[in-house]
């Protein structure tokens, strides 16, 4: 479904500032498998995020998604088949229109394929019967500006918009790390049931080793712009965090560095 092969890229080349990123990168997902993936800082988890979102074009390699070749393909033609959620909960939402404006949006980009598509009253209803199904009260708030909503509310909108119309793949990059522990488990829940619901294939960057074993049915850690390890099944299911720790330090020669990861165990 989406694959990725010898994917390699390299920012200020030739200089005092390079950084190889990615380096000879190889992954596939099949449809509908949730993967999540950990790894110190720098190792190029949102790098590889950029890499398949289309934010800059990779050096060497291919790049597939649903069996076409996506590896020159603009990023705005990409977002219409790739959802995406970051860690900061301001981005991804227009502040200043409303809570209709922005669902217009997304589903404009990805069910009409046209920004000046009207919307319809039917439409609207549909935005209003997704909002409640998020039990945040938004349904009842369409005309208020996103910028007055929680940073938890905001993420929770996100979410919907990016999957009004299902993607092909769902990317989810540290998107509950900026919220409170309560919300952040509420904005894990949605995600969990949107997920499941419409059998999304799903890539997910966590600093918590813990949801790293416990979320989808796969695990990845990477370091040096490589994946290091790829676990899934009943591997997987016996796995403790000490086991994963273990096993990254054997694939990758050294400790994970990430105080965030190591203080969420």
């Amino acid at each position: 479904m989406l694959t990725l092969e010898h994917v390699s890229k390299t920012f200020n080349p030739g200089t005092v500032n390079e950084k190889k990123a990615l380096d000879g990168l190889d992954l596939h997902l099949e449809k509908g498998e949730f993967v999540t993936i950990v790894g110190s800082n720098g190792a190029g988890k949102s790098t590889l995020f950029n890499a398949v979102a289309g934010s800059f074009y990779v050096d060497e390699g291919y790049i597939s998604l649903g069996g076409r070749d996506i590896t020159f393909l603009p990023e705005y033609k990409r977002s219409r088949s790739i959802g995406r959620l970051f860690q900061d909960p301001l981005r991804g939402t227009a502040p200043h229109m409303t809570i209709e404006e922005n669902l217009a949006l997304a589903y404009q980009r990805t069910a009409k394929g046209s920004a000046f598509s009207r919307i319809s009253r039917k439409d609207k209803e549909f935005f209003r019967e997704k909002l409640s199904l998020l039990g945040m009260g938004l349904e009842d708030r369409m005309r208020q500006p996103v910028g007055l909503l929680s940073g938890g509310q905001r993420q929770a909108l996100t979410l919907l918009m990016a999957t009004l119309e299902p993607p092909e793949l769902l990317l989810l990059d540290e998107h509950t790390a900026a919220l409170d522990p309560a919300t952040a488990e509420k904005v894990l829940e949605l995600t969990r049931a949107v997920i499941d619901e419409n059998k999304i294939t799903c890539l997910m960057v966590t600093h918590n080793m813990h949801q790293a074993l416990e979320l989808g049915n796969r695990t990845l850690m990477m370091a040096d712009g490589a994946i290091v390890l790829d676990i899934a099944g009943e591997e997987r299911a016996g796995l403790t965090v000490e086991d994963l720790l273990k096993r990254f330090r054997a694939g990758a020669g050294r400790e994970l560095d990430n105080d965030r990861i190591l203080l969420s165990e």
